[in-house]
């Protein structure tokens, strides 16, 4: 009776623990679902700046695009990282679901739906009257869109096939597509502004999504291998930190040169978004940093998980201010 009741108490602990990550979970995303939805109207209060159509709405599915992307690509990163630890691929591969496919269709509807406001001229279409698929093919924008959604739809494919690290490559094809879209040809050596972009999203892409997975896997694997492959992914983040800083500064540089950025900052729309994502990215440091003592120091390494999962926490709202920044208007070179 008494192993009975300790059973019962123990199932009991586990639920009221799962039942509350959950909760904590859907505060999160309803937290980082806000940030864009509201985030346009209270960044250009002020500012004399006028809020494109939608935008609150763009903001969101757009956040939506690169959390979705960020998932899958974390997934194959850390699993290459883990066949260099020994043990770690003891894990059976149907103990650890994939969560590329969701993240692919999840991506897949953003895209769509970005593509929509494209085909109507960067509107929000009233009905699908309103949008002119054909139209697509006819602008520079509208073929990036139509790249994402095939894309994901591609990388939504291979996840479920029996080679999902081959969905590198239509996620690189959607990596690609932003990085070009978000520098238009009309704007000043878009080339190296593309450039940017690609290495800050691709390394953004691998510190979220990578990080996210690798605690997904410890979750199974709370042993000395876990350790060792939270420990390789730290190294790794260290230079993926570094290039998103630098990649990140040339860019603010290229759109507020370095005698207005101080004005810009509290002026714009544009700059109070991105100074609110640097904050973040600080505390995101900060607790990377702590995560990375433990791991050297602490007697039990997986000690670190704690801070970890705040830092996955923050960044999922620096992916939600990040999608906010590209429904703002760019800020004007003075």
């Amino acid at each position: 009776m008494t192993l009975t009741r300790s059973a019962s108490e123990a199932a009991g602990t586990t639920g009221r623990a799962g039942a509350g990550r959950a909760v904590a979970v859907l505060v999160l995303v309803a937290l980082a679902a806000l940030i864009p939805l509201l985030g346009p109207s209270a960044a250009l209060h002020g500012t004399g700046e006028a809020e494109a159509p939608g935008a609150g709405g763009i903001a969101l599915l757009r956040t939506v695009l690169f959390a979705a992307l960020c998932i899958p690509v974390g997934e194959v990163f850390v699993n290459r990282l883990a066949r260099s630890v020994p043990g770690a691929r003891t894990t059976p591969p149907d103990a650890l679901r994939s969560w590329s496919p969701w993240a692919a269709a999840a991506g897949f509807l953003a895209a769509l739906g970005l593509a929509s406001v494209v085909a109507t001229g960067n509107l929000v279409p009233g009905g699908l009257s309103d949008i002119d698929v054909g139209g697509l093919y006819a602008s520079r924008d509208g073929k990036l869109a139509l790249l994402e959604v095939n894309a994901f739809l591609v990388a939504g494919l291979c996840a479920v096939s029996r080679r999902p690290a081959t969905q590198v490559l239509p996620l690189a094809a959607v990596i690609v597509a932003e990085a070009l879209r978000a520098h238009p040809t009309t704007e000043h050596d878009p080339l190296t502004g593309s450039g940017l972009t690609l290495v800050h999203l691709t390394c953004a892409a691998l510190w979220v999504g990578g990080l996210l997975h690798a605690l997904r896997v410890l979750r199974l694997r709370r042993d000395p291998a876990g350790a060792a492959l939270l420990g390789l992914y730290a190294r790794v983040a260290v230079v993926l930190l570094a290039a998103i800083t630098a990649t990140g500064v040339c860019s603010s540089l290229r759109r507020m040169p370095p005698g207005t950025i101080l004005e810009q900052l509290t002026a714009t729309a544009y700059g109070r978004a991105l100074l609110a994502k640097v904050l973040l990215v600080a505390v995101v440091a900060a607790l990377a940093l702590w995560a990375r003592r433990r791991l050297r120091r602490a007697a039990d390494p997986l000690t670190a998980c704690t801070p970890a999962r705040a830092e996955v926490a923050v960044l999922g709202l620096v992916v939600a201010v990040s999608g906010l920044l590209t429904a703002l208007p760019v800020p004007i070179r003075w």
